[in-house]
């Protein structure tokens, strides 16, 4: 099983202040289909192990339709961590089917408990913290984004 953080160590003494998006990440749109309706975001891919390590660390803030998106090749069993980061999030741990497999709401912030997939997933979805449960996001529902 892969272990990624949501963060991990700053990589200078500025990080701890920087409220900015990883400069450089590529952005995609990305749809839920909901049995209730289709809930679109704007996510930051994080594809390198680098940038799967920083994910969401030392972030104050993100936007009711931002997110961060953890792609894996192949499919694998993953647990995330939120050590260094500071806000709660939803993981939304996505199988290749493109089926939600598991939500895990409102992660706590600096824990260094791991939040695992629980089984093979092909993405893992990180959204601000309670957002899945204000759209009725539901494990089953499906993701769509441009990979």
């Amino acid at each position: 099983m892969a272990l990624a953080a949501c963060n991990a160590q700053p990589q200078s003494a500025n990080a701890a202040t920087d409220n900015r998006a990883q400069t450089g990440l590529q952005q995609a749109p990305l749809t839920i289909h909901s049995t209730n309706s289709e809930h679109r975001f704007r996510v930051m891919v994080a594809r390198t192990p680098a940038e799967q390590a920083a994910g969401l660390m030392f972030r104050k803030s993100l936007g009711p339709q931002e997110g961060m998106i953890f792609p894996y090749d192949p499919p694998q069993e993953v647990g995330f961590w939120m050590k260094n980061t500071l806000i709660p999030l939803d993981m939304i741990f996505i199988r290749a089917d493109g089926r939600i497999a598991r939500i895990a709401v409102r992660t706590r912030p600096h824990s260094l408990e791991p939040v695992l997939s629980l089984e093979p997933v092909s993405s893992v979805l990180e959204i601000r913290g309670g957002r899945s449960e204000e759209l009725g996001i539901r494990e089953g529902d499906r993701v769509e984004w441009a990979q």
